[in-house]
């Protein structure tokens, strides 16, 4: 769809905006939709979601320039992140620890279901109708959504919240802004600097970099000294495994991403396929990507272990990566098929093994802001994965260009080229071969940076220790992976200036001291940072918020 969408516009250069608007507010606002589920319940805020998924979509279709088209996008975004949010938090309300992988597992399959043939319909519908009704045809899914959630999600979770004015003014609006322009100026800066080709001096390269500076510095403040609801929890950056597991988050999605984006695009250009065929090869990425989530969530549920699944599945993304880049234009169809199932298998073990592992490390109480963290690190791979792959791309098929396209309108042609990835296919043989052999070096360096994140990422979990997993034969009675009720005693810590007081469940770990290590941090941030109006994470407060990670009733085993 992307080179029919640009090619209508004329801005094929800007055409990574219209993936980076949407994974730019995916980063943004989906730690807000785990606060809207405490205040609209679950259906109000898996609602809100679907208001805002269907509208972005309907303005797509109807878009009249790049623009409003990037802006539509963005809208679509701030809905796709909450009703990934909202549906976690449903299944969370309903099953165990240990149960959960298989469950998310499940739920993989049917997202991949999605990933895998919305792709080639889209292309199919993009060369039958235009690519405007490859969004229309999405409306009557919302639809049909909204309908079957107000039939059956009417399930009432247990707490008591204070009045919505009151809760809503504990989100973290100021931090999710300044996180949101701090990205936003740093894509405006690799999109001026590298698609744009502007020199370092230009105003738009210099102003772009020093906001994006100086958005992150308050970004930071904002977190650690003023934020009720802090969407980072600060002290979490202080521990092993949250940090390795969020730098690995950050890495897989940089290299999924990366990849995903800029395949269909390989056949299109070097190999000169129709959008609808070059949409196919990434079906067997979803389904790979579905099996091995399923896979991952079966296996842990079985044995109440992640290491070595981890271990033995979790470079397969790398021989992926690799793999993706060997393709040549003569490829044989097993290779130009196949060569991206093993970065779909893997990513979907990694990301599932990674989840479970975060969250067996962490205490009870810091269950949801732990959540919270690992996705907010995955959020920003997947904007940084789209961004400094476009900025990689577009600067080499630049210098690839004009080392192959000489003469006096050889600047004109070059800026065509750049603009228009349909054009290749028409251009005469002598321009076609340069145009096609520059886009094959612009795409190959995109494949070996995914494959340099994959294998760093790799390096970066083998620290990471196993675990046994709650309902596992070692430690069946416990009802979390951190401690027993038995073993687990809370500690009061009341603000010398209020009444209010933050509890912290403080657990021995039969395996390690991690978890009370863990604890000692969270208690000792909180004293050093002591306001009677902040508190460390957005589901345990202390207006009796029902908390999306406890277990109402009886978990589904």
């Amino acid at each position: 769809m992307l080179p029919s969408i640009s090619s209508e516009f004329n801005k094929s250069n800007q055409a990574s905006w219209l993936g980076t608007s949407y994974l730019l507010a995916t980063c943004t606002f989906t730690p807000l939709y785990g606060r809207l589920s405490n205040v609209l319940g679950r259906r109000g805020a898996n609602h809100t979601a679907l208001l805002f998924a269907g509208l972005g979509v309907l303005l797509c279709g109807l878009s009249k320039n790049m623009e409003t088209l990037i802006l539509a996008r963005f809208l679509s975004g701030i809905g796709g992140g909450g009703l990934m949010t909202t549906s976690s938090i449903i299944v969370s309300d309903m099953y165990s620890l240990r149960s959960r992988g298989l469950t998310q597992g499940v739920q993989s399959v049917f997202g991949g279901l999605g990933m895998g043939f919305g792709g080639p319909l889209g292309g199919l519908i993009t060369d039958w109708l235009g690519w405007r009704w490859a969004f229309l045809i999405q409306l009557p899914v919302f639809a049909l959504s909204y309908v079957l959630t107000s039939m059956n999600l009417d399930y009432v979770t247990e707490g008591k919240g204070k009045s919505t004015k009151d809760i809503l003014k504990r989100i973290d609006y100021g931090g999710s802004a300044t996180l949101m322009m701090a990205v936003g100026s740093c894509l405006v800066f690799l999109s001026a600097k590298y698609n744009e080709g502007l020199e370092w001096t230009h105003p738009s390269v210099m102003i772009s970099a020093v906001l994006a500076g100086v958005f992150f510095v308050l970004f930071v403040v904002i977190e650690i000294y003023v934020a009720p609801e802090p969407v980072l929890a600060p002290y979490l950056l202080k521990q092993k495994i949250p940090v390795l597991v969020g730098i690995s988050n950050f890495l897989v999605a940089t290299c999924n991403f990366s990849i995903m984006y800029f395949l269909p695009m390989w056949f299109q250009t070097v190999v000169i396929q129709r959008a609808s065929i070059a949409g196919l090869h990434l079906l067997p990425n979803s389904i790979s990507m579905s099996t091995g989530s399923l896979f991952a969530g079966w296996i842990m549920h079985v044995t109440g272990r992640y290491k070595m699944i981890n271990l033995i599945f979790g470079i397969l993304p790398f021989v992926g990566a690799v793999l993706t880049y060997r393709l040549e234009e003569d490829s044989g169809w097993f290779l130009s098929w196949f060569s991206i199932v093993p970065s779909g298998f893997g990513n979907a073990v990694v990301l599932q093994t990674m989840l479970i592992a975060l969250l067996v490390h962490l205490p009870e109480s810091s269950m949801a802001v732990g959540t919270g963290f690992g996705q907010l690190f995955r959020g920003i791979g997947q904007v940084g994965g789209v961004a400094v792959s476009s900025a990689l791309f577009q600067s080499r098929l630049d210098a690839e260009l004009r080392k192959r396209i000489t003469g006096p309108d050889a600047s004109d042609i070059i800026t065509r080229i750049r603009q228009n990835a349909r054009l290749v296919a028409t251009l005469p043989p002598d321009l076609k071969a340069a145009a096609q052999e520059s886009y094959k070096q612009g795409l190959k360096s995109v494949f070996l940076f995914a494959a340099c994140m994959t294998l760093l990422a790799y390096l970066v979990r083998l620290p990471i220790p196993d675990k046994q997993l709650e309902n596992s034969p070692k430690h069946g009675h416990r009802t979390h992976g951190v401690t027993s009720p038995s073993e687990s005693v809370t500690v009061a810590i009341v603000s010398p200036s209020s009444s209010s007081m933050v509890s912290l469940n403080v657990g021995v770990n039969r395996e390690g001291d991690e978890d009370e290590e863990f604890d000692d941090d969270e208690e000792q941030f909180l004293i050093k940072n002591r306001n009677p109006k902040r508190r460390v994470s957005t589901y345990d407060t202390e207006d009796e918020v029902a908390d999306p990670d406890a277990n109402y009733g009886t978990p589904h085993a």
